[in-house]
């Protein structure tokens, strides 16, 4: 149908012309995500006739047509000028029934929600549904939306969560998630006045069923339930999102680390969940993983400390279910051909890696399952199918965050012990590390980690001696390449590859380095001549 047609009559029209115009409108444009430059105009005319007709009394069968219209105008940023404006997000605010910067009477609310038709409802999902548009693609609009307090309304709707229909919970976690990203300033506003976080909290405990069994201890969930449906997984989902922003920010106060702790356990229970679909399992999980990492690593003892469920008594009574889970998620992720390890691994492999270094018991189960103790060393470290392997091939990756995070994750399993991770790594594999750590001399890192001794095997002890140390493997005896030369063919190649040397250093295609006594790397005229007075070698 001829836009220019459609905004001429939509002027004159009367209620059931406009909502049979905008009714076949939608039905053509219904999968348009790409619109023509040319109609722009005419586009934006469209999008003030629309709010015009929804400025006025009309039946919520036209407030749904013209609200599908205006979600699928607000797909176009460049046409959002007349909604991203006081008036047009006080109606569409109004239209979702946010009240926007009234809290409102909850029990009025709720009361409110009963009464709702099934057409009304669809009315308020359509207008969340174009608030998600238009303040997702529109800085206008987000500034139009803190101006009339939309977060106020965003949590009154959160207060009645247990009385919500799907769509509409899931909306409006959706908007507050696209909020709180895209507003920095809004966080401040949601945790401290608001209380969002006690509420998104709440949203989960509902949403996940959630019973306690003590302080931080969420009941296990029970093996022969069925899977968790795929509505109440993606409305947590955008909750955790939402969480996931809310706690960007710096944390502290008695309250907070109650509410962290809280978190922590639901989302113990969260990891214990299966979804119907695997897929839609594993992305709750990396939101769950998500968020965790914004915590405090103090608060990870709730996730192995469950005294009613009890725990392994090889690691002091804690309870490793939810580490297993972490660890099964790392493979997983490992495992996955083409993924992007930078944002489906490393959140894991950091979460794992603070764990490690806070809490000895989550150290010591993890360093079981991926570092145990070495048998076969006639294999480099890198190749192999282990955990171990997958996650030494990572040290050299090509991406520096995912080669950091890997290598800083076996780094900690070993208590930081330089000798410890050459033993699992080898030289090679570690350089970029003991580089970035000033290590290469050898060494501890600064955390201070226990005593307990790590027991060789007999196959390593009586393989040590032959153990290439810059591979991290027994190699096979090869033939001495000069071992058949002269005195006068050993000085002439030795001179040969100096010269090679010096023209690739003068034309700055290399810069030779050395080792300074502290373990950093410099310039080799400069440790030349600085040398280390003691030139004995340290051991731990």
């Amino acid at each position: 149908m001829d836009l220019n047609n459609i905004v001429s009559q939509l002027e004159n029209a009367n209620e059931e012309e406009i909502e049979k115009l905008l009714l076949q409108y939608n039905r053509e444009n219904s999968h348009t995500f790409s619109f023509d430059q040319k109609e722009e105009t005419l586009r934006i005319k469209l999008c003030q006739g629309v709010l015009s007709v929804l400025g006025r009394q009309v039946q919520p069968s036209c407030q749904k047509t013209c609200l599908e219209t205006l979600r699928i105008l607000s797909r176009d940023k460049r046409v959002l000028g007349p909604v991203a404006t006081r008036e047009g997000m006080l109606i569409l605010g109004g239209m979702a029934r946010l009240n926007a910067g009234e809290e409102g009477d909850e029990n009025q609310k709720s009361s409110q929600e009963d009464t709702q038709t099934e057409e009304e409802e669809r009315v308020v999902v359509e207008a969340l549904k174009c608030l998600c548009n238009v303040v997702y693609n529109s800085p206008a609009a987000q500034q139009v939306s803190v101006d009339v307090q939309l977060a106020h309304g965003l949590c009154a709707i959160l207060r009645m969560a247990r009385t919500w229909h799907h769509e509409v919970g899931l909306f409006t976690l959706r908007l507050l998630f696209l909020l709180s990203a895209l507003r920095p300033d809004v966080r401040g506003v949601l945790r401290r006045e608001l209380h969002a976080m006690r509420l998104l909290t709440e949203v989960l405990e509902h949403t996940l069923d959630v019973s306690w069994v003590g302080p931080y201890e969420a009941a296990r969930p029970d093996p022969q339930a069925l899977p968790m449906p795929s509505e109440d997984n993606e409305r947590t989902m955008e909750a955790l999102k939402a969480l996931f922003n809310l706690t960007l920010s710096d944390t502290g106060g008695e309250e907070d680390d109650h509410q962290f702790r809280l978190i922590a356990a639901i989302l113990r229970r969260l990891l214990m969940l299966k979804t119907e679909i695997e897929e839609k399992t594993e992305e709750a999980h990396s939101h769950a993983i998500n968020l965790l990492n914004n915590l405090p690593v103090s608060c990870l003892d709730v996730l192995i400390d469950v005294p009613v469920q009890g725990g392994l008594e090889i690691y002091g009574g804690k309870n490793m279910d939810a580490v297993q889970m972490l660890i099964d998620f790392m493979e997983k992720r490992m495992d996955k051909q083409g993924s992007n390890y930078k944002e489906g691994l490393t959140p894991v492999l950091s979460l794992l890696t603070e764990g490690s270094r806070q809490h000895r018991e989550i150290r010591r189960y993890i360093k079981a399952q991926v570092l145990p103790p070495l048998k076969d060393v006639k294999i480099r470290p890198e190749i192999g199918t282990t955990t171990r392997n997958k996650l030494v091939r990572l040290m050299t990756h090509v991406d520096m965050g995912v080669k950091q995070t890997a290598a800083e994750f076996l780094f900690v399993l070993c208590k930081e012990s330089v000798d410890n991770l050459l033993k699992y790594t080898g030289y090679g594999n570690a350089a970029g590390l003991l580089v970035a750590r000033g290590l290469l001399a050898g060494g501890r890192g600064e955390t201070q980690y226990s005593e307990d001794e790590d027991s060789d095997t007999e196959e390593y002890k009586t393989a040590k001696p032959f153990i290439n140390p810059i591979t991290g493997h027994v190699e096979e005896p090869m033939p001495n390449p000069i071992e058949e030369m002269t005195e006068e063919q050993k000085e002439y190649e030795a001179q040969k590859l100096v010269n090679m040397f010096d023209k690739l250093s003068r034309q700055n295609v290399i810069r030779p380095m050395g080792v300074m006594p502290d373990g950093t790397l410099a310039p080799l005229e400069e440790t030349l001549c600085d040398p280390p007075e003691d030139s004995g070698s340290d051991s731990d």
